[in-house]
């Protein structure tokens, strides 16, 4: 074999290594990729099932109830709301009205069941995620509110 032939050889040989390995790590950072949804987007049905993704918003009034270390509670970004089952001891912060992200699936009944639970870490703090789910779902029902006080108006 000519010099030349080897050196396209080690080339290609190179360039097939490095394809390999990228295909490889962006295998592994798609199947890792954990995305957020608003409970107004999960009742859209834009979440998948199946598949792991983080839910966030405001943990309802009197929706808590613990059994042992099962717990269920409902999320809600004042929109629209969304069941979560979790089983493990939640964090010290987690408290109705507060702020709060679970990571976890949705199952086909509609019930979110989270493998993790993050709560707010001091009082005036709510996740990014949440913040802006809630602040745009406020926005979208003073919107419907306002067309529908105004649609009556002749």
């Amino acid at each position: 074999m000519k010099p030349r032939h080897k050196r396209l050889a080690l080339i290609g040989g190179i360039v097939a290594a490095v394809g390999v390995a990228t295909a490889l790590v962006l295998n592994a950072f798609q199947s890792n990729l954990v995305f957020f949804y608003s409970p107004s987007q999960v009742a859209a049905k834009e979440a998948p099932l199946n598949r792991t993704f983080r839910i966030g918003g405001l943990v309802k009034e009197g929706s808590v109830k613990r059994d042992g270390t099962d717990v269920q509670f409902v999320v809600t970004d004042t929109a629209q709301t969304v069941p979560v089952t979790y089983r493990g001891i939640l964090p010290d912060l987690f408290k109705e009205g507060k702020g709060v992200v679970a990571q976890g699936q949705m199952r086909d009944d509609g019930v979110f069941v989270a493998r993790e639970v993050l709560a707010k870490h001091d009082e005036n703090y709510m996740p990014p995620e949440a913040s802006e789910a809630v602040k745009r779902a406020t926005q979208t029902n003073g919107k419907i509110a306002g067309s529908v006080v105004g649609g009556d108006k002749k």
